[in-house]
């Protein structure tokens, strides 16, 4: 049961590690374009819907919040993605998330890891930022892919409801993922200051 089969890995093969550090953006500081209680209220929005959808990958993974985005590998940022081209047409999204493989110094040894931005609009309802988070960070963990279920989190193209919790399929893909051999995580042999491989957009 699932769309492992669906799932396209890597260019340095399947991106799963046994615990993912994640940054959120914090409530922004300074003058603001809308009035302060307006503003306090759409990021509190945001960070609501934001840590909903973490809590829900959280009952399949080990994942741990961190202040400083240097030691993340998922960056979650409170921002409507750019417009992009598809099909000779510009296109906007709700939500992305765009894949660099990287060697870093992690404890004096270097290993490959991901590295995720997290693109998620604050101009939707917080049911949809919820939607919208929990589908992203799906690929952000690794699910580089669509289901073709409208029901799944992943849902390569949404039903009518917004889908706020993982279905048994989307917890089955992902412990197929956990269980495939991976190179992430694990030291290399020498330093490499470059990235392994260029950013990678998903399209959400």
């Amino acid at each position: 049961m699932g769309y492992s089969h669906r799932l396209t890995p890597t260019p340095a093969g399947w991106a799963r590690l046994a615990r993912w550090c994640v940054w959120v953006e914090p409530a922004a500081a300074g003058p603001s374009a809308v009035p302060p209680a307006a503003a306090a209220s759409l990021e509190s929005r945001w960070q609501q819907a934001v840590n909903a959808a973490l809590a829900s990958w959280a009952e399949e993974l080990v994942i741990v919040r961190v202040t400083d985005p240097a030691q993340a590998q998922v960056l979650v940022r409170r921002q409507r993605p750019p417009l992009r081209e598809l099909g000779g047409r510009l296109r906007a999204s709700h939500g992305r998330a765009s894949l660099q493989v990287l060697e870093v110094q992690r404890a004096g040894r270097w290993r490959l890891e991901p590295r995720v931005e997290v693109l998620i609009s604050p101009g939707q309802r917080q049911l949809a930022i919820q939607a919208t988070a929990l589908h992203e960070l799906g690929h952000a963990f690794g699910l580089w892919g669509h289901s073709d279920d409208p029901a799944d989190a992943l849902a390569a193209v949404p039903g009518r409801q917004p889908v706020l919790a993982l279905t048994a399929r989307d917890r089955a893909t992902l412990r197929w993922l956990q269980a495939q051999p991976s190179r992430f995580g694990q030291p290399l042999p020498a330093p490499a200051a470059a990235p392994a491989a260029a950013p990678v957009p998903v399209q959400p």
